[in-house]
């Protein structure tokens, strides 16, 4: 590779174009979490059915990103990753207009199609653009790109609940991507497209409806963790080995599987999916709890939550560079497993907090859980992207993006189900809508309680990381 090659300027754009696309959609999520509690009381609504909004949100972009993986793959991945970014911003908009709450489920609905389709493109993309000894940097700089979408999120979305309603905060993302998606398309547009040739399969809609039935009924099993033994939830968990059952046998026998079961075989594969799904899990407890805590225990104004909020991508900016390039001299494993135990060690610290803890404190013990996805993320992410071949680059793409959104739906989930459960089991049958400043006690315990098990994931997911090559 020539001096002049390194420094491609297109590359740069291509680049800019790429985390541009990954920072909307992450400050999209930090500002929606910090305005949920403004939302739950907007419309009347229990904890489940406001972290619902957020859970639908996910559950729709992990349906659907290994589709559009084969798509851009098929269609072009400049074509998938732009239109992905138009169906954001129109998204939004229509969650601006929003007067129901069914409504601003729909609407969350197709900005999370839009999404889906930045997504499943935007880490190809990088691939193919830019050369495999800098992959590592380059993933770094999108890592940079999360970092500073989760971190000007939850400011902006304090800032603006504490003067107009809480729909202003799908307003901001509007002008940006709007002026990128122009950019992209008369500009770098030519250079994004990598369309996969000569292929005449047919698209694997068997193995397609397989996926969709089992992540919602997943969604659906620990949406009901506390009832985890009850007949139907056991009924929901044999319905859904069944369908993996088959669905497993589709995409072995399929000509052009949605999910390449051979991938899977390898090691290196597996254990990156698996870590990246509980990554994520951790990461999305403690953003969906956190916030009620701030709010409800330590009666911070909705401005200074969103500041509070900060702390956990702060260190994504200055440590995720540094990730990426220790990845591309190091490898994976001892820095995945690193970041992983860091997460875990934050979420212990997190169970003991109190209605005496300082700011200092909770911003620490925060920082801490940003530092350990940070160090957690680029090697990842790079460990299968730098060894999969051209021909499995899209769909394996979407298949991380799939983990980490599945980690992501699963944690705010599984959150919910818990800190629910435990709190009537604390409260003596109360609900979160109903909290007073007498339960405080009983939401601190039901908070601590999560978190430990919670934390007990991360380091199960250092086991699993640790084992690999």
């Amino acid at each position: 590779m020539t001096k002049r090659d390194e420094h491609n300027p297109t590359r740069r754009l291509v680049l800019a174009l790429v985390m541009t696309g990954v920072f909307l959609s992450t400050m999209d999520s930090g500002m929606i979490n910090v305005a949920l509690p403004t939302i739950m009381r907007s419309f009347d609504l229990s904890l489940e059915y406001a972290e619902f909004i957020v859970t639908f949100y996910l559950l729709t972009i992990t349906i659907t990103l290994v589709f559009w993986g084969r798509l851009a793959d098929r269609l072009g991945r400049g074509n998938i990753y732009l239109s992905g970014m138009a169906t954001f911003t129109f998204g939004a908009l229509s969650c601006y207009l929003s007067t129901s709450y069914e409504r601003l489920l729909i609407s969350r609905f197709i900005q999370a199609l839009g999404a889906s389709m930045m997504m499943s493109s935007g880490p190809a993309i990088i691939k193919t653009v830019f050369p495999a000894d800098h992959l590592g940097r380059s993933l770094g700089m999108v890592g940079i790109a999360t970092a500073a979408g989760l971190l000007t999120g939850p400011f902006i979305s304090g800032l603006l609940l504490s003067v107009y309603s809480w729909r202003s905060i799908f307003l901001v993302t509007m002008p940006v991507s709007i002026l990128t998606v122009l950019l992209g398309k008369y500009f770098l547009l030519d250079q994004l497209q990598q369309v996969k040739k000569g292929s005449t399969a047919h698209f694997d809609w068997q193995g397609s409806c397989c996926w969709v039935v089992m992540v919602v009924l997943v969604v659906f099993i620990f949406h009901r963790f506390d009832r985890f033994l009850s007949p139907p939830n056991i009924l929901l968990i044999l319905g859904f080995g069944a369908v993996l059952y088959s669905f497993l046998r589709i995409e072995k026998n399929s000509a052009n599987p949605i999910l390449p079961i051979i991938l899977f075989k390898e090691r290196y594969y597996w254990v990156a999916v698996l870590t990246a799904t509980i990554s994520f899990a951790v990461l999305f407890s403690v953003l969906a709890l956190i916030p009620f805590y701030l709010e409800y225990i330590f009666d911070l104004p909705v401005e200074k939550v969103g500041q509070m909020m900060m702390a956990v991508p702060a260190t994504l900016i200055v440590l995720s560079p540094f990730s990426g390039w220790l990845y591309d001299k190091i490898g994976a494993r001892y820095l995945t497993t690193l970041g992983l135990s860091l997460s875990g060690g934050a979420l212990l610290g997190l169970a003991w907090l109190s209605a005496e803890s300082t700011t200092l404190e909770i911003g620490v013990k925060l920082a801490l859980l940003g530092a350990g996805q940070s160090i957690f993320l680029s090697p990842n992410s790079a460990s299968v992207l730098s060894r999969v071949r051209e021909s499995y680059l899209g769909i394996s793409a979407g298949i991380l993006a799939t983990a980490r959104n599945l980690g992501m739906v699963t944690g705010a989930t599984l959150a919910a189900a818990l800190f629910s459960w435990w709190y009537g089991f604390f409260s003596g049958g109360g609900t979160l809508a109903e909290y007073t400043a007498v339960e405080s006690g009983s939401f601190i315990l039901a908070l601590r309680v999560t978190f430990v098990m919670t934390a007990g994931l991360a380091f199960l997911g250092c086991l699993f990381s640790v084992g690999r090559r």
